[in-house]
């Protein structure tokens, strides 16, 4: 199911996401005064504007250490606790609306499911978040590109390159590359804790920490 969904046209997705729009409006709760009106045409503008992090992308950030964003997981426990990409939180579907996410804050969503994770979009969006992004392919894209990378052949030194870099990549996060640009992807997925301790802020302060410390104190 999942696979099929991302290999649908953006318009054939929408098709399908606006069926779910009466989900999310169990889950979405705007502040008292306020209206929730969110359109899958909002969702087709982001992806538009660039309102998808591409796998490699992400895996660059997490390399780097990129801390200006998070990182949101929104399967259920047991998925995320089976696999899920290092530094990710995991924030079930039901809990998005509840969740301690300021609004200002850069959320990247995924999940191993693209309709769930357009819904937790939804839901966000319809509470005000701005900075809202979908991980391009969600998990099976993480799994393609990512941990298990098709390697083609490499006749230029650019190309050289390239293949290098996603071989380090995969490895980085305990992944192999496939050669010859072609096979089926892995099916077996590396071994993670299943709870990835949040980044830390200058001077060994945790990150979540320091952000509940603040809220409060407020």
């Amino acid at each position: 199911m999942r696979k099929w969904f991302w290999t649908l046209g953006t318009n054939q997705r929408l098709a399908l996401l606006a069926l779910g729009l009466g989900i999310v409006a169990v889950f979405a709760r705007p502040a008292p005064g306020a209206t929730a009106r969110v359109h899958p045409q909002d969702l087709a503008a982001t992806l538009e504007r660039g309102g998808t992090v591409q796998p490699m992308q992400l895996a660059d950030w997490l390399i780097k250490g990129t801390t200006e964003f998070r990182l949101i997981d929104v399967r259920d426990e047991p998925a995320f606790a089976s696999y899920h990409i290092p530094g990710a939180e995991n924030v079930p579907l039901a809990s998005v609306a509840d969740a301690a996410i300021a609004h200002d804050e850069k959320v990247v969503l995924c999940s191993d499911d693209g309709t769930r994770t357009a819904q937790a979009w939804f839901v966000l969006k319809a509470l005000g978040f701005g900075s809202v992004y979908v991980l391009a392919g969600g998990l099976d894209g993480w799994k393609r590109d990512v941990l298990f990378p098709a390697l083609a052949e490499a006749g230029t030194p650019a190309e050289r390159a390239e293949n290098e870099r996603r071989q380090q990549v995969s490895a980085h996060f305990g992944g192999a590359v496939r050669t010859g640009g072609g096979g089926e992807v892995a099916g077996a997925l590396p071994a993670l804790p299943a709870v990835v301790e949040a980044p830390s802020l200058p001077g060994g302060v945790n990150k979540a920490a320091a952000k509940k410390k603040k809220k409060e104190g407020c």
